[in-house]
C-alpha cells in the first residue's frame, strides 16, 4: 500500500486547479486523475496517475464509466477507525484516498443553453462525480472533500499547517457543502425532466427548493427575531444579483422594501423614482431625468419618505445624489452608479447603495410564500398590461392626458398593498391608499394623504368597486377619470355613478391584488 497521502482530482471547472495540484505535490500527495483533468495536470508538468492505472480497468463507454470501481470507492469509504477496514484495504492492495476534489459536469449551464438538445443535456448528468462526493462526504472523519474552487486556498493552508490532514471541523463543513451540491444538482435534473414532460403544467408535482444562505441580518422584522437570507442556488442571486457599494449591512426589512421598489420602477420606460416605506410606495414620479422624477415622487408624501427605500430605473448620477442629500434614506437602489455619484455618496456612510439589474420576469418563474406547513406558489404578476384592450363603459371617454395618467396610476397600483387606490396627476402620485379592509376606506385614505390638488386628478383601483360609494367619494373630491378591472355584480351601478359625475371610467379586465 502506498505510504504517501493520495488525492483524487476530477473537475469540470479548471479554475485554480494547477495551483492546488502544485501545492498538494509540495505537501507530498500522490495525484490521481481522470480525463480532461488528467490532461490538464500533465500539461502543467505535474506527476499524476490515471484512474485506469489505479483500477486496472480502462475508461469505457465514452468516459461514462471510469471512477465507478471498488478500488476508488473502497479507498474513499474505508473507515480509518476500524482495523478490519484497513486490513481489507491491505489485503486487496487498495490505497486510501485522503482528499477528493470534484466539481460536477455543468448540467445547468448546458440545460440553459439555447438550442441544446435533450441528448446533449442528458450527457451532462454526472454519475461518477456525485457518487464519489457522497462517499467522501459520508466518510469525512477520514477524507477531505472539496467541491468549490474558492475553497482551494483554505484547504491547502489547512493541510500545510496540520501535516497533510485537514482539521475535523473543516472536513465536516466541506462535507456539508458537498451534500448541498449533490442535492441541488439532483434537484436541477429533476426540474429539467419535469419540464420536458408534455403533460406537465406550470407547477410540477414535486418542487425542490435549492437554497444557499447568502447573508445573516442582525435580526428579522423585529430585534427579537433571528433571521437569514437565502438565495436560489440556481439563480443570479438575491434581488437579481445585488452588489452593495457601501453602507451598513442590509436588514430583513431593507431587503423586502428594496425588492418592492425595484420591481415598481421596472414598470416604466421613462426615468422613474419610487419612494417605498413598509413595502408600499409613498411616492412615485417620472420625468425627463431622475432629478425631476424624484421631485415629483417626494411631493406626494415627504413626511413618510423619511427613512425610506428609494429605487430608480436609470444609473444614479451626481446630480441625483445632490438632490436627495436632504432626505434620510435607508437604501438607494439603482441599475448602476456613476463614479461621481459613488464619490458623492461616501459622505453618507450609513446609506446602503445597491446595484441591482432591472427586474425581469422570466418564463417559468414561480413565486413562493411560506405558510404554516407549506408554501403557496404562483406565477409572478409581472406581465405587461395591454392598455389598448381596456374598455370604456361610460358615456365620456378619457382625454389623452387623463389616459396617460390612468396608465401611470394603474402601473403603480400593482405594487400597492390591497385594497389599493392610487391617485395621480400627470407624472406623479398625489395620494395612495394602501392595505385597507374596505375599498372605500382606501379611497378615504388616498384622499386624506393627498398634499397636492386632487381636482383634475385621475385614480386607479387594483380591483373592482363592489359598490358605488368609493367612486362617488373620488368624484366628489375632483377626480375626473378612474381605471379599474370591472367585473362586479354592481358594475352597472358603478358605471351609472360615473356617468352622473361626468367621470370617465376604464375597465382593464385584470386585477392586481397584492396581499
Amino acid at each position: 500500500m502506498a505510504s504517501a497521502r493520495r488525492a483524487l482530482l476530477s473537475v469540470s471547472d479548471k479554475d485554480g486547479l494547477t495551483e492546488l495540484a502544485t501545492g498538494l505535490v509540495a505537501l507530498g500527495f500522490e495525484l490521481v486523475s481522470t480525463g480532461g483533468t488528467l490532461r490538464h495536470l500533465k500539461a502543467a508538468g505535474l506527476p499524476v496517475r490515471a484512474v485506469s492505472e489505479v483500477t486496472g480497468f480502462p475508461e469505457i463507454l465514452d468516459g461514462r464509466v471510469k471512477t465507478l470501481h471498488p478500488r476508488i470507492h473502497a479507498g474513499l469509504l474505508a473507515d480509518r477507525a476500524r482495523p478490519e477496514h484497513l486490513e481489507t484495504l491491505a489485503a486487496q492492495q487498495i490505497a486510501p484516498i485522503d482528499l477528493l476534489v470534484v466539481n460536477l459536469y455543468p448540467f445547468e449551464r448546458t440545460a440553459g443553453t439555447p438550442g441544446a438538445t435533450p441528448a446533449e443535456i442528458l450527457e451532462q448528468i454526472d454519475v461518477g462525480g456525485p457518487a464519489m462526493l457522497r462517499a467522501a462526504a459520508k466518510n469525512h472523519a477520514g477524507v477531505t472533500v472539496v467541491v468549490d474552487p474558492d475553497d482551494y486556498p483554505e484547504v491547502l493552508s489547512a493541510l500545510g499547517a496540520h501535516g497533510g490532514e485537514a482539521p475535523f471541523e473543516l472536513r465536516r463543513a466541506l462535507a456539508r457543502k458537498a451534500f448541498g451540491v449533490t442535492a441541488a444538482y439532483d434537484a436541477a435534473i429533476g426540474q429539467w425532466l419535469a419540464g420536458t414532460t408534455p403533460e406537465q403544467d406550470t407547477f410540477p408535482v414535486s418542487l425542490a427548493l435549492r437554497l444557499e444562505r447568502d447573508l445573516v441580518p442582525r435580526y428579522g422584522e423585529n430585534p427579537h427575531q433571528a433571521a437569514a437570507v437565502y438565495a436560489d442556488a440556481g439563480g443570479p442571486g438575491v434581488l437579481g444579483g445585488v452588489t452593495q457599494l457601501q453602507g451598513k449591512e442590509l436588514s430583513w426589512n431593507n431587503l423586502l422594501d428594496a425588492d418592492a421598489a425595484r420591481k415598481l420602477v421596472a414598470r416604466f420606460a421613462e426615468p422613474t423614482v419610487a419612494i417605498v416605506k413598509h413595502n408600499n410606495p409613498c411616492g412615485v414620479g417620472r420625468g425627463a431625468n431622475l432629478v425631476e422624477a424624484y421631485g415629483r415622487a417626494l411631493e406626494c408624501d415627504p413626511v413618510s419618505a423619511f427613512g425610506s427605500i428609494v429605487a430608480v430605473n436609470r444609473p444614479v448620477d451626481a446630480a441625483f445624489v445632490a438632490e436627495v442629500a436632504d432626505l434620510f434614506i435607508e437604501v438607494l437602489v439603482g441599475p448602476g452608479f456613476e463614479e461621481a455619484a459613488i464619490s458623492a455618496l461616501t459622505a453618507r456612510k450609513n446609506l446602503r447603495a445597491l446595484v441591482c439589474p432591472p427586474y425581469v420576469v422570466e418564463p417559468g418563474d414561480i413565486e413562493l410564500r411560506a405558510i404554516d406547513g407549506g408554501f403557496l406558489a404562483q406565477e409572478p404578476d409581472g406581465l405587461p398590461d395591454d392598455s389598448a384592450a381596456w374598455t370604456c363603459p361610460t358615456r365620456r371617454s378619457p382625454t389623452a392626458e387623463e389616459r396617460r395618467g390612468l396608465e401611470f396610476a394603474w402601473a403603480v397600483a400593482r405594487y400597492v398593498k390591497s385594497n389599493a387606490i392610487v391617485i395621480t396627476r400627470g407624472d406623479q402620485t398625489v395620494g395612495i391608499g394602501a392595505g385597507q379592509m374596505s375599498r372605500v376606506d382606501s379611497c378615504r385614505l388616498a384622499l386624506s394623504k393627498a398634499r397636492l390638488p386632487v381636482a383634475g386628478a385621475v385614480a386607479a383601483s387594483d380591483a373592482f368597486f363592489p359598490f358605488r360609494d368609493g367612486l362617488d367619494l373620488l368624484a366628489e373630491s375632483g377626480v375626473t377619470a378612474v381605471v379599474q378591472p370591472g367585473g362586479s355584480k354592481r358594475d352597472d351601478e358603478v358605471v351609472a355613478a360615473a356617468d352622473e359625475h361626468g367621470l370617465a371610467l376604464l375597465h382593464t379586465g385584470r386585477r392586481h391584488f397584492r396581499h
